[in-house]
């Protein structure tokens, strides 16, 4: 009873706190979904990576756009997106602010050290965009996973304060990519639990492959609907002439001194797109090489020119990629020349539709994704030597578009036999199939699978 007496005169005041600090927390909620006057369908494309190199989203927001919608195109603009992407009006980039260098994750101690306060400073980042700064408008949020923390507590967060409708566009699974930095952590197990809860109750679900389907309805309870979505090659991937390949060949810095024998066929083209991550073993690719040069050089020392030599050009940034150039300098080859370029957006398709062949070293953390480079091969009518894992069968058809290996002997042996001078029917057969993959597009698969799932 005393302190109630007590304060019984500071009563009128601490009400109106409480209400004052009611009132500041009701107005900091963000407004929720309010349709359009226009009906136009809006939505949020996420990606927590760099936008211009994640180019599965980049053709999600265009073909929003192609259909009559609006897009807010989400994600750290370090590199440039394509272009038209750039100068459709119907799309905006809405920058995500890079978190501190200090919070880097890139090895296993500073991941268990510093990546509780990445999480944290991506999510407040993400909640503020998301609620304060994305319109009202918005229906849709279409995420890619992964990486699924914090972006699937982020949505499911927006979800319930704005009435958006959440899509998830399952690439890949977060805590496989996190086994192979932190093997057995318990941190992989809780990220799994994590990415299990999280990952359901979205409106829809795209996944990149059948066996990644299957796998979240029987193994994960996913109820909602779920969609295989393949990665299929836009319009701007397109096979060369032989006048056009000539050209290129010519005008570019890397291939300019190769471009007559490539044209003549006494050197092959084997281009590799790599990210230079764990999930894609450059020494096996590297192995092989040695190999070959090995025995091509052995067959034309007792046959001259019977052997092609090889041009092998790899493309790409990423974290492995300094410590795999500096052992390249050190090694010597008589039939092999290696390249490491980086290729703007414009250049990309064009190199890689020079190629005769093209290697993938795609492993899948999971099992159940697929190499997005073979899907720009295929685009341009190249074979492709793959990796062989559970679920590649998927994309690539043995002895019909492309081979698949799992030995360094097993890649050396197949640039050995389908660079064989003397015997090409293998390589035109190959040839011939990714040709035919040509013909199935983004655009039309994305028409029949995903824009029902908007209203478009």
């Amino acid at each position: 009873m005393d302190i109630i007496a007590a304060l019984e005169p500071w009563a009128p005041h601490l009400l109106l706190l409480s209400l004052s600090f009611t009132a500041f927390l009701v107005l900091c909620l963000p407004i929720r979904y309010a349709p359009p006057k226009d009906r136009k369908v809006r939505v949020v494309v996420l990606v927590l990576g760099d936008i211009g190199r994640s180019p599965r989203m980049q053709y999600h927001a265009l073909s929003i756009a192609r259909k009559g919608g609006l897009v807010d195109l989400v994600g750290y603009n370090d590199t440039l997106p394509r272009p038209e992407l750039l100068a459709n009006p119907s799309i905006q980039i809405q920058a995500l602010k890079a978190p501190p260098k200090i919070l880097d994750t890139s090895t296993p101690l500073k991941f268990v050290l510093f990546a509780p306060f990445k999480a944290a400073y991506q999510l407040f980042s993400l909640l503020y965009m998301l609620l304060y700064t994305i319109p009202p408008s918005t229906e849709f949020l279409l995420l890619q996973n992964p990486p699924a923390i914090p972006t699937l507590v982020v949505a499911k967060i927006v979800s319930l304060l704005r009435g958006q409708k959440v899509v998830v566009d399952w690439h890949n699974f977060g805590y496989s990519i996190l086994q192979m930095k932190l093997k057995q952590h318990p941190i992989v197990w809780v990220t799994k639990l994590y990415e299990i809860i999280f990952g359901r109750g979205a409106y829809a679900n795209f996944t990149v492959t059948h066996s990644m389907n299957h796998h979240l309805r029987e193994s994960w309870g996913i109820k909602t609907r779920i969609h295989t979505l393949y990665d299929r090659p836009p319009v701007h991937f397109q096979p060369f002439t032989a006048s056009s390949r000539a050209s290129f060949l010519h005008s570019h810095p890397t291939t300019a001194p190769f471009a007559d024998k490539i044209l003549s066929g006494r050197t092959k083209l084997l281009l590799s797109s790599t990210s230079w991550t764990p999930d894609e073993d450059f020494s096996l690719f590297l192995s092989a090489l040695l190999e070959y040069d090995r025995r091509a050089s052995a067959e034309n020392f007792l046959r001259p020119n019977s052997a092609p030599d090889v041009l092998a050009v790899i493309t790409g940034k990423g974290p492995l990629r300094e410590a795999y150039l500096s052992r390249l300098a050190d090694l010597e080859f008589q039939a092999v020349a290696i390249k490491s370029v980086w290729l703007e957006a414009e250049d990309y398709p064009k190199m890689i539709a020079c190629a005769d062949l093209g290697v993938s070293l795609h492993t899948s953390s999971s099992g159940m994704d697929l190499p997005m480079k073979v899907v720009d091969l295929f685009g341009v009518g190249v074979p492709v030597a793959a990796v062989r894992f559970a679920c590649v069968g998927e994309l690539v058809k043995e002895g019909e578009n492309g081979v698949t290996f799992e030995t360094v002997d097993d890649l050396a042996g197949t640039l050995v036999r389908l660079f064989d001078p003397r015997n090409t029917k293998e390589l035109e057969t190959l040839k011939a199939g990714a040709m035919r993959e040509t013909l199935e597009r983004w655009d039309d698969n994305w028409d029949k699978i995903a824009a029902p799932v908007f209203g478009l």
